[in-house]
């Protein structure tokens, strides 16, 4: 390996760990200060937590984008959404049978597919631009409002209400000055491990003289998609499934509103055709899987080591088509 290619390897390996571990700084310092406002649990659940999650993905969309590489911008967005299902919760399945129970994640999980077959229509044009950018935006915050008043019409007893609140009392009670200081600390650490992804990302992109897309959707997605790994798994191990289908659903909706809103707005471009035509449509098709796997006709569905092994055959076919992509 070349020292051209050297460098920006380390940092985008070095930048992925600082950005996990980060994150993890970034969210419970998030929770910790919510908690000293008095904020609602609700409102932790939904809006820190969900945004909290995301934070890599749209710091390294944001750097991408003033960085003119928009592409890789859309495809940390898409690909992370693909990663999150196919990777995420595939492994998660893995190790522990998942039950979803929670009537909330029954109404979140077609809202998430409406919503992304609508993205997709959308950009069907070809083109991701400021008027895009702001429709996403908007529906963003319609999308958070709606989340926030199912919630509050929840039943108490709801598994992902309870799943919720007790996660959020295992948290570390710190002091509001310590939360603050964790919450920026975590930031400017965020910030800096996301410039160093971007940086080596594209040092990458252009030695191997490959899309930038490609390395948004494959070494960028599944880095920032660490932490829902590592809460999923932290979920299963813990029987809190629907906890962990909620981080993964509030991520995924949080991905393809907030996330690909960053490069529409502060860099437009034209859409690759591939992402057209083969990346949006395989992060539908995985949303799908989803969607079906989260229903039973008979009482409450079971994401199963079989459903589990689908998913993960299903992205390790994608990363295989997206090698050939780069071949030809």
């Amino acid at each position: 390996m070349t020292l051209t290619l050297l460098l920006p390897s380390i940092a985008l390996v070095i930048g992925l760990i600082m950005l996990a571990w980060s994150s993890d700084i970034f969210i419970d310092g998030s929770a910790s200060t919510a908690n000293h406002l008095s904020i609602s649990p609700l409102i932790i659940g939904v809006v820190v937590l969900g945004f909290g999650t995301s934070m890599p993905e749209i710091l390294v969309s944001t750097l991408a984008s003033l960085d003119n590489s928009p592409g890789l911008a859309i495809g940390n967005a898409v690909g992370s959404n693909i990663a999150n299902i196919g990777l995420v919760l595939g492994i998660t399945a893995l190790i522990a049978p998942i039950a979803v129970k929670s009537s909330l994640i029954r109404r979140e999980l077609p809202v998430l597919f409406a919503i992304s077959l609508g993205v997709y229509l959308l950009l069907l044009d070809g083109h991701l631009g400021l008027m895009d950018g702001t429709i996403l935006a908007a529906g963003l915050i319609l999308v958070m409002l709606w989340m926030i008043k199912v919630n509050k019409e929840a039943d108490p007893t709801d598994p992902l209400t309870s799943e919720t609140s007790q996660e959020l009392a295992t948290k570390a009670d710190f002091t509001l000055k310590k939360s603050i200081f964790m919450v920026i600390g975590g930031l400017i650490i965020l910030m800096i491990s996301a410039k160093m992804m971007v940086w080596g990302a594209v040092e990458i992109a252009r030695f191997l003289e490959i899309d930038e897309v490609i390395i948004g959707l494959t070494i960028v997605a599944i880095g920032t998609s660490l932490p829902e790994l590592a809460a999923s798994i932290a979920a299963a191990r813990k029987n809190e499934a629907d906890l962990m289908i909620g981080n993964i659903v509030g991520s995924n909706l949080f991905n393809i509103l907030a996330v690909l809103s960053v490069p529409a707005l502060l860099a437009p471009s034209v859409l690759e055709p591939a992402t057209l035509y083969e990346d949006l449509p395989v992060m539908l098709g995985f949303t799908l899987a989803m969607l079906l796997f989260a229903f039973s006709r008979k009482g409450d569905a079971v994401i199963h080591t079989g459903k589990g092994l689908l998913l993960l055959g299903a992205f390790a076919a994608y990363l295989v088509l997206l090698y050939f992509r780069t071949q030809a």
